[in-house]
């Protein structure tokens, strides 16, 4: 983290028109593979929501409904989430998101449980536990709860627990989806409840944590100016774990009074970005959505309190570089309906440009008509 003698001080507006470029949502990509928000994984959930992800930042029209890359595949990566990630970056993915140690694993599956604790094995003996299980069991396409029967009988009592919503003991969820990755198992798009299936040619379970530092500079490339906490909150990890893998060549700067980096190279496109003009659509897991210096993002308590609600989060519409609104859909035999909640008055030109979006989100699902309306 070394600091210039001349250290900028960016404002939010700044910050936020990178941003837009850095995330692909000012429509210049010439595919999905270019966009540099695939670097962190493209998060599906609900299922749908990558596709919408991907309308919002990928020239086309209705006639040109986005998809998802054949070669891309979709796993539980980042946070147990599923994430569409590119075949070819699932091996050093899964190496570099194992944990560093044991504090990093406790910290990634939200706790050692007393299981893990009386059976001696601690969090990170229990991740390589369930993973080798998985491995071992699941060697052709398993719907998740079979899955989850074959690993509980697989792997050592510790990593099982008591599930209230199942009535029975099986391995732990969390534990389950962050050693799906590193046994080499993908999901199937579309199948609920989830269809794993193994890999070809996978190299096995991880050795060790290698390679986090690519990761962090992914994030830093797209949400960046930001700090080791926010990074740490993505991992769902601690700043401890993260310190080590942090990369070099990275820029300081100071916003809203707080020191925060960047790639090197990225400093000129942040102090150039040009102010935005534009409204996306944005799923509810959109990249967008999932930096962690939400206050920055969306500055009213009230306004972030809609947008990340504990259950059941909303979409949020985006007009140039501002969340001014959130969204939810209702689908009935082929028509969607698109509810918008403005966080305050939007203008014509908004409320047309919401209904060419929408357009972009029904073609994307396959609906044949859409609706918009607007409402609490």
């Amino acid at each position: 983290m070394a600091r210039r003698a001349d250290v900028p001080t960016v404002s939010r507006a700044q910050v936020l028109a990178h941003r837009v470029v850095a995330h692909g949502l000012d429509r210049t990509a010439r595919d999905a593979d270019d966009l540099a928000v695939v670097d962190l994984g493209l998060q599906d959930s609900p299922a749908g929501a990558a596709v919408a992800a991907l309308a919002a930042r990928l020239p086309g029209g209705p006639a040109r409904a986005p998809a998802v890359p054949g070669d891309w595949l979709l796993v539980w990566s980042v946070r147990g989430a599923p994430h569409h990630h590119r075949r070819s970056d699932l091996q050093a993915l899964a190496r570099a998101l194992w944990p560093a140690d044991e504090a990093d694993a406790a910290a990634r599956i939200a706790g050692t449980s007393p299981e893990m604790r009386a059976a001696g094995l601690g969090a990170l003996g229990a991740l390589r536990a369930t993973a080798e299980a998985m491995a071992a069991v699941v060697t052709g396409p398993t719907v998740k709860g079979d899955a989850s029967t074959l690993v509980t009988a697989a792997a050592p009592e510790g990593c099982s627990a008591w599930c209230r919503g199942c009535q029975v003991v099986h391995v732990q969820d969390q534990l389950m989806r962050l050693a799906a990755l590193p046994a080499g198992l993908s999901i199937d798009p579309g199948t609920s409840p989830p269809v794993l299936r193994p890999l070809s040619r996978w190299a096995g379970v991880p050795a060790g944590h290698e390679g986090g530092g690519a990761v962090i500079d992914a994030y830093l490339r797209v949400h960046g100016p930001a700090t080791p906490g926010d990074v740490a909150a993505y991992l769902q990890t601690t700043q401890r774990a993260v310190k080590p893998d942090w990369p070099d060549g990275l820029a300081e700067v100071r916003v809203g009074g707080r020191r925060a980096w960047l790639p090197e190279d990225r400093l000129d496109d942040l102090l150039g970005a040009p102010a935005p003009d534009l409204v996306r659509l944005l799923p509810r897991s959109d990249p967008w959505l999932l930096a962690r210096d939400r206050e920055l993002v969306v500055p009213g308590k009230a306004h972030r309190k809609a947008l990340w609600p504990v259950l059941g989060a909303p979409g949020g519409v985006l007009v140039d570089g501002e969340v001014v609104a959130t969204w939810r859909t209702r689908a009935a035999g082929g028509k969607l309906d698109i509810v918008v909640a403005p966080f305050g008055t939007l203008p014509a030109r908004v409320r047309r440009a919401v209904d060419d979006e929408a357009a972009l989100v029904a073609a994307g699902r396959g609906a044949v008509d859409v609706r918009v309306r607007y409402g609490d």
